[in-house]
């Protein structure tokens, strides 16, 4: 983790979470880097090399989410990942997340507190 505040990455194609993510974020201490596509997720990765990535199952893809991760795997990421969804419940429960190359998933919509509380104990701040 560089000097300064730690690098959120976010990964979702809704332009209304995207801004409400940044919102709680940056008022939790976090600078967030965003992008609206697992593509254009991979290339803000690559470039920024956040500290935490969280990334919606569900965009342009069914599956983008989950691909998207696959490609984490691929370069080597040793961030922490979270999935988002309007199913993280249900999934939660019934997947083997951590098999997935994840660290857990949040449910839409996001809790402030239980986001900023995970985030504090992955990132130790």
């Amino acid at each position: 983790m560089p000097e300064g505040k730690p690098v959120i990455l976010y990964v979702d194609d809704d332009p209304d979470y995207c801004e409400a993510m940044r919102v709680i974020l940056e008022a939790g201490g976090y600078e967030m880097a965003e992008a609206a596509s697992a593509e254009e997720g991979l290339e803000v990765y690559k470039s920024r090399r956040p500290d935490l990535v969280i990334v919606d199952l569900m965009m342009e893809e069914v599956d983008s989410g989950t691909a998207f991760v696959k490609e984490l795997r691929l370069l080597g990421n040793t961030a922490p990942i979270f999935m988002l969804s309007s199913v993280g419940e249900g999934m939660s429960i019934s997947a083997d997340y951590a098999s997935m190359g994840l660290d857990g998933i949040f449910q839409k919509p996001i809790d402030r507190a239980t986001l900023l509380k995970v985030l504090k104990t992955k990132l130790g701040r």
